[in-house]
């Protein structure tokens, strides 16, 4: 069979056509060889979502945004959605808008319900939500930031503002004065220092000297304190701590008049004859002083003794 020239003009039209049309299906995002499913989400704001922007489940991209339409009945929103994957999407799954980076754009993300086991056919309206972007996040954060610096900003202008009132021309002048005055103290410091080192300059032997002399101190009652650390303290103190036990009840004994100190300190019957015996004593060495011839007689012719005169009691002080 010959093909005529007129039948190959037409194939070519035809041919010419369903390109066109399959190149313009493809440039507003539709490719016609492929299996899509369709799905709808109506939202109050897109918050910049624009057509053939991606739709990913779990990160993957599974689909595109086909179009964005504006509903007269109700102002919302609607998106149609082509997913070609055959991955189970069911009733109760959710649709987000969000945004994966500062640049990248809007996005559509399919959050699925594993639990749910209705399965969405095509052409089915799923639930939609917005997650808050990066942007959005970092403007809730810097909201609050910039409430606060409009505050301190407020605050260090009155601050300022006092310092003004405060610093006057007279309060300049006293701190011109103060500083200046302290300037003068420093200078004063400085040769006051510099005398101070000249002094320990001529003085440095002496004061080696005495750092050594120190140093033999703290090693002399570093020994000493080895000493000391060596002696049995405790056992000192227990022995003293009896001998005053003893000593208390020495004291006890002779309070109670036992023992010859007890008996001395308590017998009165012998204070008075020890009195007495004192007593007599004195006055036989009164008589022995008085009349000494009575007790030590030594007569070459035979005289006789004079008789024996008792000694008045006071004679002593006569």
């Amino acid at each position: 069979m010959k093909i005529t020239k007129e039948i190959k003009t037409a194939l070519l039209v035809i041919a010419a056509i369903l390109l066109f049309i399959w190149g313009y299906s493809f440039l507003k995002g539709r490719d016609l060889l492929a299996n899509y499913r369709t799905y709808y989400v109506q939202y109050e704001n897109v918050e910049g979502l624009v057509a053939s922007a991606p739709v990913t489940i779990n990160g993957l991209t599974v689909g595109k945004v086909n179009s964005i339409e504006l509903i007269n009945e109700t102002g919302k929103l609607q998106i149609e959605l082509q997913v070609k994957s055959d991955f189970p999407i069911s009733k109760s799954s959710i649709v987000s808008i969000y945004e994966p980076g500062l640049i990248g754009g809007k996005q559509i993300m399919i959050t699925p319900n594993l639990d749910d086991k209705s399965i969405a056919e095509s052409g089915t309206t799923l639930a939609g939500t917005i997650k808050p972007g990066l942007t959005s996040l970092v403007a809730e954060r810097l909201t609050p930031l910039q409430e606060k610096v409009e505050k301190m900003v407020v605050s260090a202008d009155g601050l300022l503002k006092n310092i003004n009132s405060i610093l006057d021309a007279k309060t300049k002048e006293n701190l011109k004065s103060s500083i200046a005055n302290l300037d003068a103290t420093l200078a004063e410091f400085k040769v006051a220092s510099h005398s101070v080192n000249e002094i320990l300059s001529d003085n440095k032997g002496k004061i080696n000297s005495t750092m050594t002399n120190f140093e033999k101190t703290a090693s002399n009652f570093s020994k000493l304190s080895d000493s000391l650390a060596k002696i049995n303290i405790g056992k000192t103190v227990k022995t003293l701590e009896q001998t005053l036990a003893n000593v208390d009840k020495i004291m006890a004994e002779v309070q109670s008049g036992k023992g010859t100190m007890g008996k001395l300190m308590k017998d009165e019957s012998l204070y008075t004859n020890f009195t007495k015996t004192s007593k007599e004593l004195e006055l036989l060495l009164q008589d022995l002083r008085l009349n000494p011839t009575r007790y030590v007689n030594v007569s070459l012719f035979g005289k006789k003794n004079k008789p024996y005169v008792a000694p008045v009691n006071d004679s002593i002080k006569k």
